[in-house]
């Protein structure tokens, strides 16, 4: 590298440029470089970001620290598409001019060389060239005052603010320098901010006079929509809907045999009925599903559908693309597995023997959907997928359809996680689920909403139909309700699966993560309305909810901060809104039992308050009011509430 000025360390910037980094559209995006020059000369920077339709604005960089090099600007995209940016730098001859004069003033001694009026008249007039005539006119008003300066109050005096903000508006550049380019994905906002609900078509409809279950519908779904809409959620999930396979159909809790009216897994994709273009007989038909989409969308519902790319051995693709499954050396295809377990009732996609034809078709599937309303899908497993494949896929859906979105359902290696969501997925299923203690949930998060949010955006499901956590095994509502504070709190988009606001807690064998009675293998038919006393979480994650849509720094995920307490059992962090000024502060415990008190203190900078400063603040979870300041004692009785949610206006 030969110049004057350098750039250096610009971020976002994933994979050294070869990747997109990624942006919503709302969100304040952060740009940073190192910028630097020798000697003494004044630096300025500026981004220049331009948008999807070409249009390029210019946003200036700031210093970080008055003393050093690193430069920040803070960019809001307005739309959805694909952005670039660049990082330009130059020096400010007339920031120079000024510095040099200032400083020997300040010394007592008069301009040197280097702050000379005259030098400083030219300067203002050339400012004043392509200016307008008032500024014009101020300017060169200014540089006739300057050369008529015959000591410091003068020569201070032709320095007016108006002159100085005029500067500040037509400054002038020398040696400019820029970046190479670089890639930003903006997606929509439901990219990264989302209240997640999943659950079972096929177990709303209902029981019989004696108790048996009975197979549900797309029209019985919709029934559910509306409670599932006044919780506050924004996307419903659901598991494939597909035709589900009868040859090595598992039974109930997974038993290898199934009974006579055993349904089966839904993972388990594809009958004579149809495969992944299909919707299962007992579930209705694609009008029916056109009609539930329809009302998820009137209930203010977005649906999402499962992509999970694997067949029953009873697919159509079975019989019309041999080629794209993997046969042992005696002739049988191979079932997929996960050692040590073993899916008898699944066979995987091998996609090394046809992978255009393979594209083509689960592009084609995924257009299929999309044109009947779908615009989000929850892919199974896709880190046992080729990664270039996803890559190429997202990219070819989303050049023609923007706003689809692709959440990863990877419990894998964080190189894995991480490499998936740089390839383009919108959103990652992470840790979260197995993160329960302080320091390892302020690690977790501290790590992701660091470098990582430039391409991992997190969706934290406090429980999923595979996973029932060890930790809610057994527990009490309140062991339920802190898991859904934090992760309603801490994550910008999280999730549930249905059972949770019923605290649902029993497991198949203790200790393992399976549900007893588990609902992928038979219908489990739910009334939401007759739960126990104390064991309803609907209030609370409605609450959660609301919160969440009435502040914007809950939104967000790079402004998460978290605050010193002296216990290990209670978690304190803020968020805050850079775009509306919203600012938020959370203590939530971490034990379901026991009533914890801890002295915390609070980082005022990050709450955008005054070292001393301290604020009348109303605890969003009782509704009253108290004042905080640098030093707090607080309390949370886990039977009473597990968290305070505090918010206050500007002072």
């Amino acid at each position: 590298m030969t110049g004057r000025l350098f750039i250096d360390d610009v971020s976002p910037v994933v994979s050294m440029g070869r990747l997109p980094a990624k942006a919503v559209v709302g969100d304040a995006l952060p740009v940073e470089a190192t910028v630097w020059r020798e000697g003494h000369e004044a630096l300025a920077a500026a981004v220049l970001w331009t948008g999807p339709d070409g249009t390029c604005q210019e946003v200036p960089l700031h210093r970080t620290d008055p003393e050093g090099d690193r430069w920040r600007a803070t960019v809001v995209p307005d739309r959805t598409g694909e952005c670039t940016f660049r990082v330009r730098a130059w020096t400010d001859p007339w920031q120079s001019w000024l510095d040099a004069v200032e400083a020997r003033l300040r010394a007592g001694l008069p301009p040197g060389p280097s702050g000379d009026p005259e030098s400083g008249a030219r300067l203002l007039e050339r400012a004043a060239r392509p200016a307008d005539a008032a500024t014009a006119r101020l300017l060169t008003g200014a540089a006739a005052a300057l050369r008529r300066a015959e000591d410091a109050a003068a020569l201070t005096g032709a320095l007016t603010p108006a002159v100085r903000a005029a500067m500040a508006r037509h400054p002038l550049r020398a040696l400019s320098a820029d970046s190479p380019e670089y890639r930003v994905r903006v997606d929509r906002r439901r990219a990264l901010y989302g209240s997640w609900y999943e659950f079972f078509p096929r177990s709303t409809g209902g029981r019989t006079a004696d108790g048996t279950p009975v197979h549900g519908t797309f029209r019985t779904a919709a029934r559910e929509l509306p409670r599932i809409a006044a919780m506050g959620f924004d996307v419903v999930y659901l598991p494939p809907v597909h035709p589900i396979g009868t040859t090595s159909r598992k039974g109930r809790d997974n038993a290898l045999t199934a009974g006579p009216d055993d349904v089966g897994s839904p993972w388990a994709i594809g009958s004579a009925a149809g495969g992944h273009d299909a919707v299962h007989p007992d579930l209705g038909t694609l009008e029916d599903f056109d009609a539930f989409v329809a009302a998820a969308r009137e209930a203010g519902l977005e649906v999402a559908m499962d992509l999970a790319l694997q067949c029953s051995p009873d697919h159509p693709w079975l019989r019309d693309h041999p080629e794209w499954f993997t046969r042992r050396p005696d002739g049988t295809i191979a079932c997929a597995e996960n050692p040590p377990k073993t899916y008898e009732d699944i066979v995987p996609l091998n996609f090394d023997h046809d992978p255009e034809g393979l594209h083509a078709e689960v592009l084609r599937i995924v257009r299929f959907w999309t044109a009947r309303g779908v615009r989000i899908f929850r892919v199974d497993n896709p880190h046992t997928k080729p990664p270039g494949f996803w890559h190429r896929l997202i990219g070819d859906v989303q050049s023609a359809e923007p706003d689809v979105l692709f959440l990863a359902e990877a419990f894998t290696r964080p190189a894995v996680q991480h490499g998936l969501s740089k390839l383009g997925f919108s959103q990652s299923y992470t840790y979260f689920t197995w993160h329960t203690g302080k320091r390892e949930l302020t690690g977790y998060l501290t790590e992701l909403t660091g470098e990582a949010a430039a391409w991992f955006r997190p969706n934290f499901f406090v429980n999923t139909p595979d996973i029932l956590p060890v930790h809610l095994q057994g527990a009490p509502p309140a062991a339920f309700a802190l898991r859904a504070a934090l992760a309603a709190t801490l994550s910008p988009s999280w999730g549930v699966y249905c059972g949770f606001e019923r605290c649902e807690n029993e497991p198949l064998v203790p200790g393992e993560e399976e549900y007893r009675s588990s609902e992928k293998y038979e219908l489990r038919p739910r009334d939401h309305d007759s739960v126990p006393a104390g064991r309803s979480l609907e209030p609370w994650i409605t609450f959660l909810n609301t919160l969440r849509r009435r502040h914007p720094a809950l939104q967000r995920l790079r402004s998460l901060h978290f605050h010193d307490s002296d216990s290990d059992r209670l978690l304190v962090y803020s968020k805050h809104d850079p775009v509306s000024g919203d600012t938020v502060l959370c203590a939530v415990t971490l034990d379901p039992d026991e009533t914890e008190q801890a002295t915390v203190r609070l980082d005022m900078a990050a709450l955008g308050l005054a070292p001393g400063q301290c604020v009348r603040a109303v605890d969003e979870v009782t509704g009253r009011t108290t004042w905080l300041g640098p030093v707090l004692d607080l309390k949370v009785d886990p039977q009473q509430s597990v968290a305070h949610v505090f918010s206050w206006s500007d002072q």
